[in-house]
């Protein structure tokens, strides 16, 4: 692992979803660029004095010539980081499970792909939402074709805990997502407009082609987005709209999508995210539920206890490591419904665009293919 020391909320995230199933295990790392918190972080894990180094490039160096040396590395590191390391590790013969987004910039994004397709490696990017065992129903629902073509997608994503400026009172997660050199030209935007973005196109089935979108920083002295508002068109004619707001007061982690089709629609909440509902067009409302028989085979494998009992983000986060070693270890060249290098170029994409269209006033600008 790179990053993910004291303080850090997403680096545990990862220890613990990478090793709930017993796939993946945390022998090396370089936690914090602070010697004490990087030794603290290793002694709270169980990593190895040895194999607790002081710089990611020394970790690189020292794992593959090891007989039992690192074979994934987990980068959580702040967003200007994500390139570099994964690159690295690339390069150094690891597969990569990244936090999103997948780089800084566009333009890091198409080299990363071009080392991805160069290293023979697997890379992966934690969009966590698509390890949720109803949102791949959803996405299985839509596939099938039970609504029928699909006209519209609506997808919000409320946050409130920016309604203060709290990176000027020294808070270190808000800090370094309201700075430009550390979170990108992004900020609301890159930390879970992206993770809206991808559910739209992941459960949809659709690409957006287009976007309006209308970014504001709200909370004064803010320079970074803090609150997302674009209307969106697909691939094959559906409209969409997509929020993303971290200046929400109030609100949560208020993640919710619904999907309309023609013959009906459905409705995904992740603070019900055990829960699917289905409203038809000409037939009752129903209520799927997460661990039910009578699920998809890919949201069935998704689930680890009987229905009723509640499982969450650890597991959701989970999924997606166990699918990436099931890929690591059968030797594919693909990494399956985990999200991957495509999907990081098309992240990358959505936010310079909608930045950019926003700034200039442009209104409707096509989002092109990143390739």
């Amino acid at each position: 692992m790179v990053g993910g020391g004291p303080g850090s909320f997403i680096g545990p995230v990862h220890r613990m979803a990478a090793e709930l199933d017993g796939r993946i295990r945390l022998v090396a790392g370089a936690f914090s660029r602070d010697g004490g918190r990087n030794a603290q972080a290793a002694r709270a894990w169980g990593v190895a004095a040895d194999r607790t180094y002081g710089d990611y490039r020394q970790m690189l160096a020292a794992e593959p010539a090891r007989t039992d040396g690192a074979e994934l590395a987990a980068v959580v590191t702040p967003n200007h980081l994500h390139f570099e390391v994964s690159a690295a590790a690339l390069k150094a013969g690891l597969h990569v499970m990244s936090d999103k987004p997948a780089t800084l910039d566009l333009a890091e994004a198409r080299e990363l792909a071009g080392v991805v397709a160069s290293s023979g490696r697997l890379y992966g990017l934690t969009h966590v939402y698509t390890g949720y065992p109803m949102v791949r129903e959803a996405r299985e629902i839509v596939r099938r074709g039970d609504l029928g073509a699909v006209r519209k997608i609506v997808v919000e994503y409320a946050q409130g805990w920016l309604s203060r400026p709290i990176e000027q009172d020294g808070d270190r997660q808000a800090g370094w997502r309201a700075d430009p050199a550390q979170a990108g030209v992004g900020g609301c935007i890159g930390d879970i407009g992206t993770h809206a973005f991808n559910l739209v196109e992941f459960v949809g089935g659709a690409r957006v082609t287009a976007l309006c979108a209308d970014l504001a920083a709200v909370v004064p002295g803010r320079v970074l987005d803090d609150d997302c508002n674009m209307l969106l068109r697909f691939a094959g004619g559906a409209r969409g709209v997509l929020i993303a707001s971290q200046i929400s007061a109030g609100a949560r982690n208020g993640l919710n999508i619904k999907v309309y089709g023609e013959k009906g629609g459905l409705t995904w909440s992740h603070e019900r995210h055990s829960e699917l509902v289905v409203d038809w067009l000409d037939a009752p409302t129903q209520v799927l539920h997460a661990g039910s028989a009578y699920l998809s085979a890919t949201a069935r494998t998704a689930s680890r206890i009987p229905t009723g009992h509640p499982e969450g983000f650890i597991e959701a986060f989970a999924n997606l490591y166990r699918d990436f070693a099931d890929a690591i270890v059968a030797g594919r060249s693909d990494t399956g419904l985990v999200p991957g290098v495509a999907e990081g170029l098309r992240g990358m994409a959505f936010v310079e665009t909608a930045v950019a269209a926003s700034r200039a006033g442009l209104g409707w600008v096509p989002l092109e293919e990143a390739a």
